[in-house]
């Protein structure tokens, strides 16, 4: 092994692949993000708002569960067979949703597509936390997330442009259809195997296996309750998830509501991802630069200002303005989150903690939909947003209590030897 080498640089085609296969799972998510709701409510006449979101949750759920068996499976079996196994997976979901004649039909697509979500977007994550090496996780992650989301992005206002034109079914999903064929061609022919650099990093590090080695259980707890900044970082997952869970179910019946047509609630679904995705560029560097915790921190409390501005808003402006501010927000979190775990977990033991931190982080896609739809068939949308809001801006000040700053500062390089003539070793014979 020898030859392998960590760093972005050093990688660089692997890495550069590994994106452009994240983009495609992140498109994938993006066919439903504008128009489900849609669907829910003007097909199946689905009126209660519990009901709407049901999608949701069996989404988060599923997802959440083959986030925390991805990172058990990535260590067991290598990566590459688990983000194969994801797209596979993913084959029949857009045509289950073309052609879904129940609502039944819908979950269940979406069930498979939150194993195909959790298999393959964090096989990706783990595989560039692999080639990255230490030093620069937190662009590695950054540049990750923006694939992802901003693919999200485009496809849901793809996807909402299209059915503006053509109708909710089946022409929005031929785009899925694209995406699963060309993400599992790359993923099969492609990408390659990363767990040899896990060893490598190991070995550099000088600490080839950890002081004990821990059982899964242990890692399970340390990660959920036992580690300030592990189940920091994952208390911080969950609540941002929730919000996005809202926001995905809520969001586009709170901007129909209001009079927004098609096309505009495909645009508003599209920016704040779009947002998201492109300020992580900066935002994972960043993290790198002045460290995690703060980032965090403050980036829940930015994206409760975004959901309480949208919820005042009364108009298309204010809604863009919350869904900028929603994504900034997200933007400073999401990649930080992950750097942090990989600042903290030992390389023998990482792919499983980002298992158990994506569990906990998914699993609030299912809270937020279920919370959010309970709130809202109960007290009505504002309130359900509002509610969403104050949990974020409560998280945020649980990492700024409990946590602590997880990056480590680079070692200073090796002094050099000078000292006095005397105190050199002597020179051998001048020669003239």
């Amino acid at each position: 092994m020898s030859h392998i080498r960590l760093g972005l640089r050093e990688n660089l085609g692997q890495f550069s692949l590994l994106v452009v296969v994240n983009a495609f799972v992140g498109a994938m998510i993006g066919i439903e993000r504008s128009i489900l709701p849609a669907i829910a409510e003007q097909e199946f006449q689905l009126a209660a708002r519990t009901a709407v979101l049901s999608f949701i949750v069996v989404f988060g759920v599923t997802k959440a569960l083959s986030n925390y068996l991805a990172g058990r499976f990535s260590d067991r079996f290598g990566r590459k067979h688990v983000l194969v196994a994801g797209w596979l997976v993913a084959t029949p979901v857009p045509f289950m949703l073309m052609w879904a004649p129940s609502w039944s039909w819908i979950l269940v697509a979406n069930a498979l597509l939150g194993v195909s979500q959790g298999l393959t977007w964090s096989t990706t994550v783990i595989m560039k936390i692999d080639l990255a090496g230490p030093r620069k996780r937190g662009l590695a992650m950054g540049i990750n997330e923006f694939a992802g989301y901003f693919a999200v992005a485009a496809s849901a206002l793809a996807t909402g442009y299209i059915a503006a034109h053509y109708g909710l079914r089946p022409q929005p999903f031929y785009l899925g259809v694209a995406f699963v064929a060309i993400g599992l061609l790359l993923s099969v022919f492609a990408v390659r195997e990363t767990t040899h650099h896990v060893a490598a990093e190991a070995r550099l590090s000088g600490n080839a296996a950890p002081l004990m080695p821990l059982t899964q259980r242990e890692i399970f707890w340390r990660t959920t309750l036992r580690d300030k900044n592990l189940s920091s970082v994952s208390q911080a997952g969950l609540v941002n998830n929730l919000n996005d869970g809202m926001a995905w179910g809520l969001f586009p019946l709170f901007f129909a509501a209001a009079a927004m047509d098609l096309a505009q609630i495909g645009t508003l679904a599209a920016l704040y991802p779009a947002t998201w995705g492109i300020a992580q560029l900066i935002t994972g560097a960043w993290s790198d630069r002045i460290g995690r915790k703060w980032l965090i921190a403050s980036g829940m409390w930015v994206q409760a200002i975004g959901i309480a501005a949208t919820v005042v808003a009364d108009g298309y402006a204010g809604f863009a303005t919350g869904a900028v501010l929603l994504g900034l927000g997200t933007a400073m979190v999401y990649p930080t989150l992950l750097a942090a775990i990989g600042d903290v977990a030992h390389p023998s033991w990482r792919a499983s903690a980002v298992g158990v931190y994506r569990l906990w982080r998914d699993l609030g896609y299912a809270f937020g939909a279920l919370l959010a739809g309970i709130t809202a068939d109960a007290f009505g949308l504002p309130a359900a947003i509002w509610l969403v809001a104050a949990l974020t801006f409560a998280s945020g000040i649980v990492v700024a209590v409990r946590m602590r700053e997880t990056l480590r500062p680079a070692p200073p390089p090796p002094a050099r030897v000078t000292g006095p003539p005397a105190a050199r070793p002597p020179a051998g014979p001048r020669r003239f």
